[in-house]
């Protein structure tokens, strides 16, 4: 059977139209980048919620953090490449010193532009967003998955960081399921090791996992959505019962969700863990399946490295 695909940011924008028809407080901003994070339907349908700022990203984090003062809720979007680098000492003053009620929807992170290279590659995104208090900072792993997330957003109070890909990603999910931050969704369980991923490396965490089913390795496959507020309860509780975690991100292995997990099991309960994520260097040139392959977050690749670190690390 052929694998079912969608794109997150599809899902998230077309989700939010359907509930900004109703609810008219709801006003999308973007920097000249409608078709790239799919809020075209807006300009065209509901004209009087959307707002164009041009290629002036700094400025339209204050005009969204303006609005949001008004008591609109306003959603902006831009390319994550931009949002989480050219935009921080705005999103740092503006949205988190002023307890704005913006929510910041970063595409085509990670490495979903490719061959366009480190200009425009979101690899230290996470790092910076989960440094500012009261941000909730989530990577959808699925269509599914950003839609619920969506709901959560237009009723939320506070600022939030979403960042997903540029290209349609494997459904995991086949329907809606309950997203709640801090709260992660174990897809497959196991006894040996515990792999994490976040996003877009979800779906080949669990293809790993099942290789690995394959080859008389027990692994829980766990999706974590959020990585700020981090989902304590259930990776002491793999530390504990498990005792040997692999975190997979797109991200640099600086900062970001693996660091984040160290952060709290170095103070209450050690183990050895696998770090699978981008290095601390510039990345070679290559399309997202590529780097993915290149750098061993495709599934096959990301197989061999877990039984290469059970191998260093047996119970």
């Amino acid at each position: 059977m052929e694998q079912k695909t969608a794109a997150c940011r599809r899902a998230i924008a077309e989700t939010l139209f359907e509930i900004a028809k109703e609810d008219k407080s709801i006003v999308v901003l973007t920097t000249d980048a409608r078709f790239s994070a799919s809020v075209d339907i807006f300009a065209e349908q509901l004209p009087r919620q959307f707002i164009d700022v041009g290629i002036a990203e700094q400025n339209a984090v204050g005009i969204a953090a303006g609005l949001s003062k008004m008591g609109k809720k306003p959603f902006y979007f831009a390319p994550a490449c931009f949002l989480a680098s050219r935009c921080i000492d705005q999103i740092r003053v503006d949205v988190i010193y002023s307890r704005s009620n913006v929510k910041l929807i970063g595409v085509s992170g990670g490495v979903s532009y490719g061959p366009l290279g480190y200009s425009h590659h979101a690899l230290n995104d996470v790092a910076i967003m989960r440094t500012f208090p009261y941000m909730t900072v989530i990577l959808p792993s699925d269509a599914n998955q950003a839609k619920a997330v969506t709901r959560f957003l237009v009723e939320h109070v506070g600022p939030a960081y979403v960042r997903v890909g540029r290209n349609p990603v494997p459904i995991i999910y086949e329907n809606e399921p309950d997203f709640r931050p801090g709260k992660s969704n174990i897809l497959l369980d196991g006894s040996d090791v515990a792999i994490v991923g976040m996003g877009e490396t979800v779906y080949h965490c669990l293809e790993a996992g099942n290789l690995l089913r394959k080859k008389g390795i027990s692994a829980m496959v766990v999706d974590m959505p959020t990585v700020k507020p981090l989902d304590k309860d259930l990776i002491l509780n793999v530390s504990r019962n498990i005792g040997r975690i692999v975190v997979v991100e797109e991200h640099s292995i600086c900062g970001g969700l693996g660091s984040a997990i160290a952060e709290l099991l170095v103070t209450q309960n050690p183990i050895p863990m696998e770090f699978v994520a981008f290095p601390d260097d510039f990345l070679i040139t290559g399309w997202q399946e590529e780097l993915f392959k290149h750098y061993d977050l495709y599934y096959d690749k990301l197989a061999e490295r877990v039984i290469t670190f059970l191998n260093k690390f047996k119970k």
